[in-house]
């Protein structure tokens, strides 16, 4: 998968087990797959982009996630039949929450029938788009997976993922009581600003050098924690929509004045407390939260760490990589654990975390009508009725193995 960051696709190998109802999940092997400069800015230049530039990065990135499954595979010591089947996230270009009355949107592109063909592997994919359908947010999508990492009994943990976006959820020891939501930016208005303050040379702030030797706007700040995102009920999602591009360009024209250091300090200290008042307003007054473990590109920031030490206080903070999980790795895994779901025909998500009615259930019928070649001529067209999850795509010699044995 490739998450908000845009910066590379990141795969692992998952083994996934059901023991007395409860799943076991190993990490068998995590790769990283860096996005060259190029793409990267054909993924940016998406986000507001033309049809046709969509539709042909589509399959692009199709290929792109395809050679790093084939990559992963073969760096694991593993062949392509060894592999169940795939889960592919893809890169998300547009994501339009729903607002009262209106309905939500969302489109991932990297095309999962590239990956099946590519691979021999069936693709599992389509998670936003799936829960959006049926009225939900369609993000954060991992509670469900982070209730299966982490859930321990007797213990209230939270996991927080910073990627572009930020979102936590939190994980009690009843599944049913598991929250999720996006808490706002993460490192989507830093890194925009990071690239517009050196005309693209560098994409992020490295530890978080340069906001820590900058000094807060604090108007600038004030008006930033006065975001009606911020106030809203969960569950909600957010996006680069909101939190992005736009955003860092119009706060930087309007504080042309202010040192780079002191806007990157203002946005950095802008993640921090609205994580702080997602928790303040939304978590801690109902659940006793002992541990929040952090994950997503936004853990290796050392200042916004230390904001979030303080600010967070008493409650611990733990990296995920304590639990043996690279934090490159943590969203692909989420998705592993997702699809294992839908091969199981169980509901990939939790109720009133992404809905507030449950997904139906995936299983759908297709119809195909074909005239077959057989010794002898048929009058009329045959109908034959396959019955699979809508969201898998199939190889091409998959589909035709099927096809053998339905018949």
């Amino acid at each position: 998968m490739s998450g908000t960051s845009h910066d590379g696709a990141d795969a692992v190998i998952a083994e996934i087990k059901e023991k007395n109802r409860k799943l076991e999940v190993k990490l068998l092997y995590h790769y990283s797959r860096p996005f060259s400069s190029t793409l990267r800015s054909k993924v940016l230049n998406a986000f507001s982009g033309k049809t046709e530039d969509i539709c042909r990065l589509n399959f692009e990135l199709g290929e792109v996630f395809a050679e790093a499954a084939i990559k992963c595979i073969k760096k694991a010591g593993l062949k392509p039949e060894d592999i169940d089947a795939i889960a592919s996230h893809g890169q998300t270009i547009y994501h339009i929450p729903p607002e009262d009355s209106k309905g939500g949107s969302t489109l991932q592109i990297g095309e999962a029938a590239v990956i099946a063909e590519r691979t021999g592997i069936p693709v599992i994919s389509d998670f936003r788009t799936r829960d959006i359908t049926a009225g939900g947010q369609g993000a954060p999508l991992v509670a469900l997976a982070d209730y299966a990492l982490f859930s321990e009994k007797g213990k209230i943990k939270a996991v927080h993922n910073i990627g572009g976006i930020a979102n936590l959820t939190v994980v009690p020891g009843k599944r049913d009581d598991v929250i999720a939501f996006d808490t706002g930016p993460g490192m989507s208005l830093i890194d925009e600003a990071v690239k517009l303050f050196t005309n693209g040379r560098t994409h992020y702030d490295i530890d978080g050098r340069l906001a820590a030797k900058g000094r807060v706007i604090q108007p600038l700040l004030e008006k930033l924690m006065s975001h009606p995102y911020l106030k809203k009920q969960p569950p909600k999602s957010t996006g680069r929509e909101t939190f992005g591009k736009t955003m860092a360009k119009d706060i930087i024209r309007r504080h042309n004045k202010s040192q780079a250091g002191d806007i990157l300090s203002t946005l950095t200290h802008f993640t921090a407390l609205s994580i702080k008042k997602a928790y303040k307003d939304f978590v801690f007054p109902k659940f006793a939260v002992s541990e929040i473990i952090l994950c997503g590109g936004g853990c290796k920031n050392n200042f916004l760490v230390r904001l979030l030490e303080d600010f967070l206080a008493p409650v611990k903070l733990k990296s995920i990589e304590g639990y043996g999980i690279p934090y490159q790795a943590k969203e692909a895994l989420s998705f592993a654990i997702l699809a294992n779901e839908t091969l199981s025909d169980r509901q990939g998500n939790i109720p009133g975390v992404l809905s507030r009615r449950l997904t139906p259930r995936i299983k759908k019928t297709l119809i195909l009508q074909m005239r077959l070649s057989l010794s002898h001529s048929l009058p009329h067209p045959f109908i034959v009725i396959l019955i699979f999850p809508q969201n898998i795509h199939l190889p091409r010699v998959s589909f035709q193995k099927m096809l053998i044995l339905r018949l």
